[in-house]
């Protein structure tokens, strides 16, 4: 095991621990087939669904990553899976242009499916607090806000083409990127509150923290971090400009939430203090990191790879 600080620009092997802070792979899984390019925590921590290239989400126990359930019907790949935040359920998005409902317990047929997109969808996400408030983006840029219940598309509106994401605990806003930009809307209202610039490529990925206080979008060749604190609204905080390695996904570390930022590159994570400002790689994938997630509840942090593995670090 490697013994070092946040500092080193090193750091080849699969764990890394310094000062009371280690990060270690705990389960490596050949999750599929081809390429996996999302996955997600329930809200407990004890299941694991990611999804990928080979059309299926697979819902893994997070204790001894043995396979629950897979989930097939959609007829291309799948862009994106989201547990509901209090219900047993999870939701997926795919290039078949739908969203699928499924019953986490028993996903044999969907409950439902969400249609209207025109264009390939590209994320979704649950409302932390509404339970039968679904968004969904597509490729186009257009956000549809759905009812499960119903199975009906509340409002549609322009904004997002890569991600989105609702803030956590409140909901009171909904980050959806597309290009370069993060729009910040309120989800009450429908009101644009921020339009969040500075990124010169497209962004990859949105996340926030647990609390919902901070922001992170990745592009490419950049990192930035926007508060959402009492006060200030909508102001970049730290900003991580790559060094050779691109930026795909990232997620808040579950314990140092407001200081350290786990980045998910080609092959390597890197490990950000954006409190310092150093950043430490740490090799993880054989390929593309598409997608990272972390367990507030387990303290678990989940990675997805082009290279067909997920992996749980701790």
């Amino acid at each position: 095991m490697e013994n070092g600080s946040l500092d080193d620009n090193v750091g080849s092997s699969s764990s890394h621990e310094s000062q009371g802070f280690s990060f270690t792979e705990v389960y490596s899984v050949q999750a599929s087939s081809s390429k996996v390019i999302c996955c997600h925590f329930s809200s407990d921590g004890k299941l694991l669904a990611s999804g990928g290239h080979d059309k299926k989400a697979v819902v893994f126990f997070t204790d001894t990553m043995e396979p629950k359930s897979t989930l097939e019907e959609h007829s291309s790949l799948i862009t994106d899976v989201r547990f509901g935040p209090s219900m047993p359920c999870l939701a997926t998005s795919s290039f078949d242009k739908t969203v699928r409902v499924w019953d986490a317990d028993n996903p044999g047929n969907s409950l439902q499916t969400l249609t209207g997109h025109s264009a390939v969808v590209m994320s979704l996400d649950f409302h932390p607090t509404k339970d039968d408030l679904i968004c969904s983006c597509d490729k186009d840029g257009e956000i549809r806000y759905w009812s499960i219940n119903n199975g009906s598309c509340a409002r549609v509106f322009k904004g997002g083409t890569a991600q989105l994401r609702f803030q956590p605990r409140l909901g009171k806003y909904l980050a959806a990127a597309a290009e370069n930009v993060v729009s910040i809307l309120d989800v009450e209202t429908q009101i644009l509150r921020h339009s969040l610039q500075g990124h010169t490529k497209p962004i990859q990925s949105v996340c926030w923290n647990p609390s919902g206080e901070f922001l992170a979008s990745v592009s490419e060749d950049s990192v930035r971090v926007w508060t959402f604190g009492s006060g200030s609204e909508g102001e970049c905080i730290h900003d991580l400009r790559c060094n050779g390695n691109k930026f795909y996904s990232c997620v808040f570390h579950p314990t140092f939430s407001s200081s350290l930022l786990v980045i998910g590159c080609y092959q390597s994570l890197e490990l950000w203090n954006m409190v310092e400002n150093k950043a430490m790689a740490l090799a993880a994938h054989e390929g593309l990191i598409a997608a990272l997630d972390v367990s507030t509840a387990t303290g678990l942090i989940a990675s997805a790879s082009h290279d067909k593995f997920v992996k749980l670090w701790k």
